[in-house]
C-alpha cells in the first residue's frame, strides 16, 4: 500500500513519539526532523503529503521554515505550537500555513486537520457538482444554494465568499485572506467586509444565526466552514 507521508518537524521527542504513534495508526507513513534545517532537507527529499511544523525550533525557526518551503512548494502545512496569541496565528496563516493547532492538543482534532489538508479538492457527491453540509446543499455547476431543499438567494459577493470558505472547508482562513480572495488586494483596509457579509450568510444559511453550526468564528483570527 502506498501510504501518504507526513513529515513531523518538532524538537520535542515526546511530541514526535505521540504524533508518530497517532499517525501510524491511521495509517500514514511518518518521517521526523528535530530542527528547522533538517526539516527543510526532508521536506525536499521526501516530498510529503503534509507537514506538521513546530514554531519554536532550534537552528532555523518554524516561521523561517514555513516561508522558505512556500517559495518552492504548496504542500499542506499544519502549525503545532504553544503560541496562542491571535496575532501569531494570523501571521502564520497569512505566511502560508494551512492550519494552526495549539499545544496541548487533542490527537483526534489534529488528525481531522491533517485529513482536511490531505484532501485539497472540494468534497462532492457522485455527481461531482453537488456539495452538502448539514442541511445546506450547493450546486457548483449551477451556482445554486439550497437549505432544507429550498433555494436560497445569495448575492454574487455572498456566493463568492461562501465558495472561498468551501474551497478551504475545515481550515481557518484569516480576515486578510478573505479580503484578498473575495474583494481583491485593493480592499485590504476594509476590515469590516468579512464580518458584515458573514452576518448576511448566517442569516440565510444557519438555522440559528446567533448559534452557528456551519459558519464558525475563530475568535480574533477569521472563520472556518465546518467539515
Amino acid at each position: 500500500m502506498n501510504l501518504p507521508t507526513i513529515l513531523i518537524i518538532d524538537d520535542e521527542s515526546s511530541i514526535r513519539k505521540l504524533l508518530r504513534l497517532t499517525l501510524e495508526s491511521v495509517p500514514y507513513r511518518v518521517v521526523e526532523a528535530v530542527d528547522g534545517r533538517e526539516g527543510l532537507h526532508l521536506a525536499a527529499a521526501e516530498r510529503p503529503g503534509a507537514i506538521i511544523l513546530d514554531m519554536g525550533l532550534p537552528v532555523k525557526r518554524g516561521d523561517e521554515v514555513l516561508k522558505e518551503i512556500r517559495t518552492w512548494s504548496d504542500v499542506p502545512i499544519v502549525i503545532l505550537s504553544v503560541e496562542q496569541e491571535a496575532s501569531t496565528i494570523i501571521s502564520a496563516l497569512d505566511a502560508g500555513a494551512d492550519d494552526y493547532v495549539t499545544k496541548p492538543f487533542r490527537t483526534d482534532e489534529l488528525l481531522a486537520r491533517v485529513r482536511v489538508c490531505l484532501r485539497r479538492s472540494l468534497p462532492a457527491t457522485a455527481s461531482g457538482n453537488i456539495v452538502s453540509i448539514k442541511d445546506v446543499e450547493i450546486d457548483l455547476e449551477k451556482r445554486i444554494v439550497r437549505k432544507n431543499g429550498q433555494s436560497v438567494h445569495l448575492t454574487a459577493t455572498e456566493y463568492d465568499f461562501f465558495l472561498y470558505l468551501l474551497k478551504n472547508q475545515g481550515r481557518v482562513v484569516t480576515h486578510n485572506q478573505i479580503l484578498k480572495a473575495v474583494w481583491g488586494p485593493q480592499a485590504s483596509n476594509e476590515s469590516s467586509y468579512p464580518r458584515v457579509y458573514m452576518r448576511h450568510l448566517r442569516q440565510k444559511l444557519e438555522t440559528k444565526p446567533d448559534e452557528p453550526e456551519i459558519l464558525l468564528t475563530e475568535t480574533g483570527v477569521g472563520y472556518r466552514l465546518v467539515e
